[in-house]
């Protein structure tokens, strides 16, 4: 295990930024961190009751601003007001369909927001920590898998390009004016309180649970790689307090996953497990700008951050399927 000398209590009282709050790491990164005694503040963009944040009474918890992440005036008023310490930047349109329909929407909120919030951590004299979040399909289509985080960045669809030009955004703060920021790329994240219904995981639970047979958009061979998002939460952490420190780490990134990659059928299949509805998947096979296979080497992380998932995929799909079950029965 890497070996960090972080200070008893380095989290309590902090005042740490989470942009992306109602997102699903948002609402887990955000208890994580409440657990840990930090101070946090969120910028949140549009209200999503039907969000974790909301239903599971985080907002009560924090102190919530209401902002575009665009709006570098408004980044700058809330970090300096709230003398804001740590900054974890997940706010991003991450619905790769979207992108391919919107992709100056996207573009907008994935890479001007990254700058806004780059910019006002650059200006403000107290910020020590920052993370970025990206993401693997910032490394685009590659001949050499799993990706290393020596691997090019080269996303070409709208979605991919935006990770990627996130990504190297965060790199050129850091090795221009030495902005303490690191980058996480992550597989897939999973579990309770996803509520975007066109990913895979979370749409397929919710038909079978609701007797239908799920849906697949690509052909079902494309491989993937996942994380249950508690320890993606954990993850995020680990990458603040490692910059905490050794501030050389600086322009780093960490790639995180379970390091398990499934086709898009497997996958289906191991829900089905989970939930114990027996559906066969429809295969619609209309998906267009998807890489065929995209997995992760997290041995750096291992090595570095000592960072390892605790919980391993069924586990997780289980956990998740029981959060759905909740959610659906609280929505009748």
């Amino acid at each position: 295990m890497a070996d960090m000398d972080i200070e008893p209590g380095f989290w309590r009282h902090r005042s740490v930024l989470v942009t992306g709050a109602t997102g699903l790491l948002g609402g887990w990164l955000i208890e994580a961190l409440l657990e840990r005694g930090a101070a946090v503040v969120c910028l949140v963009r549009d209200g999503v009751p039907q969000s974790r944040f909301h239903t599971d009474g985080i907002d009560r918890r924090v102190i919530t601003c209401q902002g575009d992440v665009n709006d570098q005036v408004t980044l700058e008023r809330v970090i300096g007001e709230h003398e804001v310490r740590c900054v974890f930047h997940l706010a991003a349109q991450t619905i790769v369909g979207i992108a391919n329909r919107n992709p100056v929407s996207t573009f907008q909120s994935n890479v001007a927001g990254t700058w806004a919030v780059l910019e006002a951590c650059r200006r403000s004299p107290l910020v020590s920590e920052v993370v970025v979040a990206s993401s693997d399909k910032a490394y685009g289509n590659q001949v050499n898998l799993p990706y290393r985080e020596d691997a090019p960045l080269q996303g070409r669809s709208p979605y991919d390009v935006s990770k990627s030009c996130a990504d190297l955004l965060a790199q050129s703060y850091a090795a221009t004016w030495a902005t303490p920021v690191v980058v996480t790329r992550c597989g897939n994240f999973f579990g309770g309180g996803d509520l975007n219904w066109n990913r895979l995981i979370p749409g397929s639970i919710r038909s079978l649970l609701d007797g239908e047979r799920p849906l697949v958009r690509s052909d079902g061979t494309f491989v993937r790689d996942y994380v249950y998002v508690e320890d993606g939460a954990e993850a995020y952490i680990r990458a603040a307090e490692a910059l905490a420190a050794n501030r050389g780490l600086a322009g780093r990134a960490y790639n995180f996953s379970l390091e398990r990659p499934l086709t898009v059928v497997q996958m289906v299949k191991l829900i089905t497990e989970a939930t114990g509805v027996a559906l066969e998947p429809i295969i619609l096979n209309e998906a267009t700008n998807e890489i065929p296979a995209q997995y992760l080497d997290s041995s750096r992380a291992r090595e570095e951050l000592g960072w390892a998932p605790k919980v391993g995929l069924e586990e997780g799909l289980r956990r998740t399927v029981d959060w759905y079950r909740a959610h659906m029965e609280a929505q009748l």
